[in-house]
């Protein structure tokens, strides 16, 4: 289970880590694993806030709706 929802991360990391470092450099791996750490950081840090996240969303949407 775990590995269905990391290997998409995994493969989004390795695409961004191409961007910097060549696929054959002796660091890829590394440099692919720290883009994931970054990549699921980001993914629990939206999951763990998003209902604050939506609320301030709608929050803003209402204001922009009232102004004009």
């Amino acid at each position: 289970m775990v590995n269905l929802l990391l290997r998409p991360l995994m493969f989004l990391a390795a695409a961004i880590a191409g961007w910097f470092v060549a696929e054959d450099a002796v660091n890829f791996d590394v440099i692919q694993m720290v883009v994931a750490l970054f990549l699921i950081t980001i993914v629990l840090a939206v999951a763990a806030f998003w209902e604050t996240l939506s609320d301030r969303y709608e929050n803003r949407k209402i204001n922009n709706k009232a102004k004009n």
